[in-house]
């Protein structure tokens, strides 16, 4: 499957769907973080969506569609490990249809707790997200249910409208930095930017425990790699989406890989400095930054938290140092 990058006219739609539910999020530039990076850096707060994750985005979007092309399903399901999940949970509930959502073992006891209390059956299966995914797959066909993919036009229309509020908000920003999971929130950027005709240099972040897109942007086609990063499970990819790929070949400059410790000093990072909580996959564009100090020293640039969704002992872990 091919996609085409959504027009601006597309995007613009999708973000008034996600605004039915949600307001816009803050972006802020930070005086003790520029300090630290020697760069005016601004980060899009997606970790105070009211999911804590920007994945709520792209939930909203898929099931307005899933419901106007009808008839509407009496079950969905998905896999993920967490922000994901909780997206496909919350919007279920709002169109009230049952959900089910496969994680696999070990998952974060908090992102699955709040997955049941958005309503959403939940199944652990596997040692990884991709051994979560074939699951639900097999289950979908079992029970007659929905599957919805982690990547999907839809999901990139959605998601895409936090990079189309930043962009609007920060001008002549010369580098953004957005971590990589699947795939739907470094494509929704690229579109957003395609669109308005930017000159922004897109730059992807991947853990380095989990380096299966840093190897296919290095080999040009699609390698599979093991996800064993521990802290940032929303960057746990072990095998690429292969239209997501496509679209990062063609418009995303480079991908920088970050290490668990690098991951745990950017958490520690964004709380000294903003007194806001990013999960792992969240401070990875932080990260991102920080070794790449040198490129970014004096310029505007910008990274997202894509979440806060970390567990209270992990975060208490990190924090302690």
């Amino acid at each position: 499957m091919t996609i085409r990058l959504p027009t601006l006219e597309q995007l613009e739609r999708a973000a008034d769907v996600v605004y039915q539910t949600m307001t816009p999020t803050a972006q802020h530039s930070w005086p003790l973080l520029n300090a630290e990076l020697g760069a005016q850096v601004w980060l899009k707060h997606e970790n105070q969506t009211p999911l804590g994750a920007f994945k709520m985005r792209g939930g909203l979007v898929y099931f307005q569609q899933l419901v106007a092309a009808g008839p509407k399903p009496a079950g969905v399901i998905s896999a993920t490990r967490g922000n994901h999940g909780q997206s496909i949970a919350f919007a279920a509930r709002k169109h009230e249809i049952a959900s089910t959502i496969v994680v696999p073992h070990g998952n974060s006891r908090e992102k699955n707790a709040a997955m049941r209390a958005l309503g959403a059956e939940l199944i652990e299966h596997g040692e990884d997200f991709q051994e979560a995914r074939e699951h639900a797959t097999q289950l979908a066909e079992r029970r007659k249910l929905h599957m919805i993919p982690s990547f999907h036009p839809f999901l990139v229309q959605g998601v895409a409208s936090w990079a189309l509020e930043l962009m609007h908000a920060v001008h002549d920003l010369h580098t953004l930095y957005v971590p990589i999971g699947l795939g739907s929130g470094i494509c929704g950027a690229v579109a957003v930017r395609e669109a308005l005709g930017l000159p922004v240099e897109i730059v992807g972040v991947v853990s380095a425990d989990a380096p299966a897109y840093a190897r296919s942007f290095e080999y040009k086609e699609p390698v599979e790699r093991p996800a064993r990063t521990e802290l940032a499970d929303g960057l746990a990819c072990r095998k690429p989406e292969p239209v997501a790929l496509e679209i990062i070949l063609a418009h995303v400059a480079r991908i920088v890989e970050v290490t668990d410790s690098d991951v745990a000093d950017a958490m520690r990072l964004v709380f000294s400095t903003t007194h806001t909580v990013a999960e792992g996959a969240g401070a990875a564009g932080v990260a991102a930054m920080l070794r790449e100090k040198g490129k970014i020293a004096g310029r505007k640039v910008a990274t997202v938290l894509c979440g806060a969704n970390v567990d209270r002992p992990v975060f208490a872990k990190v924090l302690a140092g």
